[in-house]
């Protein structure tokens, strides 16, 4: 008897292991932020394999995300394998458009998957769902934060545990911290908020904090000319031409986060996703705080989720659906989000005791998450490329001073008009 059960378990594992024989799954991931997300994602890949025998997986590092999203489409346009693919949670109307991406929700058949669906934070499913089906899986997720020196801040005679809360605070905090040498040359500003690579981004969370945010939840509208956006627009041209706490003009993106840890500016606007960097890398203490106030708080999320193409066979999309419910497990993301400083994506992952104990030693891991209840999503709409452009255009052209900012984004709006009519 024995020997039948052995023969016939052996037999099932045999029909198991086959049924994921010669499955090999391309994934297409964005470099975009610092830390050694290679060898992180390859470690992953080389333990589901472990784990699921005939499935390889094999991830392709792209650059960043406009990178990846190109090289990913331009694949599948010359036939080339590609299953899945980490791509920008606001390219969904993009890809929606190009016909290449396919819901989960028609992927995940069983009761546990479909309870795997909705066991993710709402505030990162807003950017991945249209027409109330999930086409984006949260994984490198993230939003705004504010970084300061508490050094600088003790040395400016502020409170070095204390963030500023509001707009008015952050002004009157950088007017103490800016330093400049005998010559009058400015050795260390006050803020700075990048304006090159995601502009768009960061004005988000400006105009959010006014009390607007940039577009409508079917991506067919936006509200580039609201006064209050206006008013958002003025405040962040004002920081570098009018306090003179900021550089006047643009302030690199790629670059930043150096210019902080080497104390050339007390504190900083940039993604949460950066956070791990920062830890590594800053001889002086640091805090992290939810982004100060106007109106009310405010910050879109943003980063990255786990779309599925459609060329793909019944068998790959299972191996696929496999592989990101892995890659989202709890115990996952809670290392995730400790090896780069992402979020975790679900409660469940802040309820492993690994994330509990790193969140009860270093406080700010927890902070972006915290700023899920004042989260809107990250701009995203028809004609997306197009429509952000106009918006980052007015950003550079208002900041550089080349026109003031209602100007700027008046005109952006109508553009934004015209293009997005027909989607109504």
């Amino acid at each position: 008897m024995r020997s039948i059960l052995a023969v016939l378990t052996a037999a099932l594992l045999g029909l198991a292991q086959a049924a994921w024989a010669q499955v090999e799954l391309t994934f297409y991931y964005p470099i975009a932020v610092g830390g050694p997300l290679t060898k992180v994602i390859d470690g992953y890949a080389a333990e589901f394999e472990k784990a699921n025998p005939g499935v390889k997986v094999k991830p392709i590092y792209a650059g960043n995300y406009d990178d990846a999203r190109i090289k990913a489409l331009a694949a599948l346009k010359a036939g080339q394998p590609a299953q899945i693919s980490v791509l920008f949670s606001i390219d969904v109307y993009e890809l929606l458009e190009q016909d290449v991406i396919m819901a989960w929700d028609d992927v995940a058949a069983t009761a546990e998957d479909k309870a795997w669906l909705k066991s993710f934070y709402p505030a990162l499913m807003m950017n991945g769902t249209y027409k109330d089906k999930v086409y984006g899986i949260p994984f490198q997720r993230s939003t705004i934060v504010m970084y300061w020196n508490k050094e600088a801040f003790k040395e400016a005679g502020l409170d070095p545990e204390k963030a500023p809360a509001n707009w008015t605070e952050m002004t009157q905090f950088a007017q103490k911290l800016v330093k400049k040498d005998a010559a009058g040359n400015v050795q260390r500003w006050g803020v700075m908020v990048p304006s090159t690579g995601y502009a768009y981004w960061m004005f988000q969370a400006f105009a959010r904090q006014n009390g607007q945010d940039l577009m409508n939840r079917d991506g067919n509208q936006t509200n580039y000319a609201h006064p209050d956006v206006i008013g958002a627009l003025q405040y962040w041209r004002d920081l570098g031409a009018r306090h003179k706490v900021m550089p006047e003009g643009t302030v690199e993106w790629g670059t930043l986060r150096q210019a902080f840890t080497e104390g050339k500016t007390a504190m900083m606007w940039h993604t949460t996703g950066n956070l791990t960097a920062v830890k590594g890398s800053a001889k002086f203490p640091f805090g992290v705080a939810m982004l100060p106030a106007s109106k009310q708080r405010g910050s879109p999320t943003g980063g990255g989720n786990f779309y599925l193409f459609k060329k793909t066979t019944p068998e790959e999309r299972k191996a696929a659906l496999a592989f990101v419910k892995f890659m989202t497990a709890p115990e996952r993301a809670a290392d995730w989000s400790m090896a780069t400083g992402y979020v975790g994506i679900s409660p469940a992952a802040y309820d492993t005791p690994k994330l509990k104990a790193y969140a009860a030693e270093f406080p700010p891991a927890v902070v972006a998450r915290d700023q899920f209840q004042y989260a809107t999503p990250e701009l995203s709409t028809f004609q997306t490329g197009r429509v952000r452009k106009l918006l980052d255009d007015a950003i550079q052209a208002s900041l550089t001073g080349q026109k003031p900012p209602a100007d700027a984004l008046k005109a952006a709006q109508a553009e934004a008009e015209r293009l997005l009519k027909p989607y109504r």
